[in-house]
């Protein structure tokens, strides 16, 4: 029998996602089908076998015995950037894969934000860390920050101030690079690369010119039929060394609303020049208030899952429904402030120094935990034994203990709940007498 509701399929499905997309309230009804748990691409090692994870899910679809709909994912490599080319067989709405490789390949989206809003970007240039002769590749002066052409999280992204940095930097490069470059690179086979980008692939690094200065934010949004609408603008608030490291994402944004509007405008002029159509983006943005200038970090063309208990706090909806009715085609009707909270935060709970940890909340204390603050969210990345500097996926400097999504009815309230809710959880690190890996 053949299925009245829309057959949804999430690309590296999880349970915390599956029951936000379940508790969407569109007035539409979806079967949601997991198209590979996100488990299941992670367990696949340190580096993923892009490929074959392309022919499986092709696989899969083809095997589906009633319509696909809509195919949609909410993380980062290698599921957004698979995307475009698990749709393009059912003909469904999809930024097409150049377009999304404009974003997601660092280099190309500075050549492409280059050709059109070049006044908002910073100088950059390409590197090949393999090369002997780097240092000569580089035309910025120190300081400047270097990172992979793909990664996530931050991951292997420096800032250098001198030539034994660039060495230290480099020389860790090499090491991991390989681990989101090498699969990339299967997926740029499948795309049609200009000349000046061809060259550059996914084991490369972009050097760039100091930008990050003064607040940052992110523009929340997607394409339909060619029209850019953003939904949300989120504040990033960065802590640590360099202030590189995300120490919370707060909602609604405090900047200026000319700034938001001006921010708005390079969005549209960037997401038109490429083409970008039928997606939700996220966009990341400095503002240097005391110079009233503004600068484009990058352009992500996904939700941002960390940002969907936010607005599901604040607007009574998670992004989660941008995502889906954009992949059917649909309006999103997003709908706005109809949360219980007016402000609300993703805390990043970090330290800044290797450790042990001696001690998290058993299954029953989280529970209690999880009792007495009942709208925290709360997720967990460490278990006893666990040494921080083997934690995958984490910035250059700093780990990442937890995370917890809290709504509040003001600043000082989100603030302190936030102390109330790390007390409760009471986790417990033992320092390193030779601290190896201090960050």
């Amino acid at each position: 029998m053949v299925s009245t509701k829309a057959n949804v399929f999430v690309f590296g499905a999880d349970d915390f996602n599956l029951n936000l997309i379940q508790a969407l309230e569109t007035g539409y009804e979806y079967s949601l089908h997991p198209l590979f748990d996100y488990a299941y691409i992670r367990e696949q090692g340190l580096q993923i076998e892009v490929e074959r994870l392309y022919q499986q899910a092709l696989d899969k679809l083809d095997n589906f015995t009633d319509s696909v709909d809509a195919i949609v994912g909410y993380w980062d490599f290698p599921i957004s950037t698979l995307l475009p080319l698990l749709r393009a067989p059912y003909n469904l709405p999809s930024p097409s894969l150049e377009a999304t490789l404009k974003c997601e390949h660092k280099y190309w989206s500075r050549v492409e934000q280059n050709k059109v809003v070049p006044e908002y970007i910073p100088d950059f240039c390409a590197v090949d860390p393999f090369r002997d002769d780097y240092r000569d590749q580089i035309s910025l002066d120190y300081p400047f920050w270097i990172k992979p052409i793909k990664g996530a999280s931050s991951f292997l992204a420096f800032k250098v101030k001198n030539d034994s940095e660039l060495e230290h930097a480099i020389e860790r490069i090499r090491k991991a690079v390989h681990r989101y470059g090498s699969p990339f690179n299967d997926v740029l086979q499948h795309a049609h690369l200009p000349d000046e980008v061809a060259s550059v692939d996914g084991n490369h690094c972009i050097a760039e010119s100091i930008i990050s200065s003064g607040r940052q934010c992110t523009l929340e949004g997607y394409v339909l039929n060619g029209e850019v609408t953003v939904h949300g603008i989120i504040d990033s608030v960065r802590a640590g060394k360099h202030r590189s490291s995300f120490a919370r994402f707060q909602y609604p944004s405090t900047f200026p609303r000319r700034v938001q509007k001006q921010m708005l405008s390079v969005t549209e002029r960037f997401l038109h020049h490429i083409e970008y159509d039928n997606g939700p983006f996220n966009i990341e943005f400095y503002w240097n208030q005391s110079q009233d200038s503004i600068r484009l970090l990058e352009v992500n063309t996904r939700i941002s899952k960390s940002h969907s208990p936010l607005f599901q706090k604040v607007d009574g909806e998670a992004n989660h429904r941008i995502m889906v009715e954009t992949a059917l085609g649909r309006d999103p009707h997003f709908p706005h402030r109809r949360g219980k909270y007016p402000v609300a935060a993703k805390f990043m709970w970090r330290v800044y120094e290797d450790a042990r940890v001696t001690h998290v909340p058993p299954p029953e204390e989280l529970e209690a935990v999880r009792r007495r603050f009942q709208d925290v969210d709360i997720e967990l990345y460490v278990e006893p034994g666990k040494l921080l500097s083997t934690l995958e996926d984490q910035d250059s400097y700093s780990f990442e203990l937890a995370a917890l999504f809290i709504g509040a009815d003001n600043q000082k309230a989100l603030r302190q709940k936030y102390e109330d809710v790390k007390a409760a959880l009471d986790i417990r690190l033992e320092p390193l007498d030779d601290k190896p890996s201090s960050r």
